[in-house]
């Protein structure tokens, strides 16, 4: 039976043309049909990957106390600690401890008139007791947005658009986002959902996956495990692309379930996204890919805006209510994220 998730060799862009177009193709194939895939030829070494997954057990493994000390719920950015449980999605408990962070920019200036989405930027939380975990932490970042990068532009070409048709709308001040997460064994959880069922709100999500299973795929009305084959990382297209190509790229509904009793799985996912004040273009697709968009799927209970700072915030505020209560408490008040 053929994998429904492929891989794809990120170095077949650098063997000449025609592996190049060869590689777009199935690149464009993989985005439309199932939205995920995965990623080799990315050219980070097993020694940095190593190194990310361990720097992420060393904190999971410390005392309460020192990873309580930097909880979400102290910023204002959404960045910080989130222990099991406390994360929802579509409004039921992810069975999963966490620590968010961003890009490391200085907050904006608040007054009349400021958007509420410019709250988002400002600093990280970092633990203490682990300081080689910011160093660890922020080189994977770089890392990974370089290759982000250079599979966005591989997108724009495949969509037979100029190689830098997006970069207006990320240069200079992209809103990345990443996670470190540790799923608990369901012996240790209140349920199976470890994640549950969602779409990403960015351009693409790399993932990085220690050795146990749990990611699914919703996939011609089934879910499909997504198991991790060393040395790749799991790539999905992201609502903004969708968005972006009128449909023609897929955002697929995935999810993790929570692993077997006694086993844990560790995760790093990183979101790559739009500058927080950028608007969403429509690509203007040649008329053969025109004709195969099928329009963005929107939620009614959850509407995309293409002002990304909205997008970004309202998210944002349904995933973590105790943060929206402690630090936007005017917006829920107003009932609008929007402003």
């Amino acid at each position: 039976m053929p994998r429904i998730v492929p891989v794809l060799d990120l170095s077949r862009l650098s063997q000449g043309a025609s592996e190049q177009r060869t590689f777009f193709l199935d690149l464009r194939t993989a985005a439309r049909d199932v939205g995920f895939f995965y990623l080799s030829g990315h050219g980070i070494p097993q020694a940095e990957i190593d190194e990310v997954i361990d720097a992420s057990r060393r904190f999971f493994a410390l005392p309460e106390a020192d990873k309580l000390a930097i909880e979400m719920v102290n910023s204002s950015q959404f960045r910080g600690y989130t222990r099991a449980g406390g994360e929802l999605t579509r409004g039921e408990a992810d069975w999963r401890e966490q620590l968010d962070i961003g890009v490391e920019r200085q907050p904006i200036p608040q007054g009349p008139g400021v958007p509420a989405w410019t709250r988002l930027q400002g600093p990280n939380q970092w633990p203490r007791a682990l300081p080689e975990l910011r160093t660890a932490l922020l080189a994977w970042q770089a890392r990974v947005t370089s290759v982000a990068i250079r599979l966005l532009k591989a997108f724009a070409l495949s969509l037979e658009q100029a190689e830098d048709a997006f970069d207006p709308i990320y240069k200079d001040a992209p809103n990345h986002r990443m996670k470190i997460v540790r799923y608990p064994g369901r012996d240790a959880t209140g349920g199976e959902q470890g994640v549950g069922a969602h779409k990403d709100g960015g351009f693409l999500t790399l993932l990085l996956q220690d050795d146990n299973k749990g990611l699914q795929v919703e996939y011609d009305g089934s879910w499909v495990n997504v198991d991790p084959i060393p040395g790749t990382l799991v790539v999905n297209i992201g609502e903004l692309l969708e968005l972006a190509s009128n449909g023609y790229l897929r955002a697929t509904i995935h999810r993790v379930v929570t692993p077997p009793a006694g086993v844990e799985r560790v995760s790093v996912p990183f979101f790559f996204g739009a500058r927080l004040d950028a608007t969403i273009p429509l690509l203007n697709l040649p008329e053969e890919l025109a004709a195969e968009a099928r329009g963005p799927a929107s939620d009614p209970d959850n509407p995309l805006f293409r002002d990304v700072g909205a997008n970004v915030l309202k998210s944002r505020l349904r995933s973590h209510p105790d943060v929206a209560r402690r630090h936007y408490a005017d917006l829920l008040q107003t009932g609008s994220a929007r402003v």
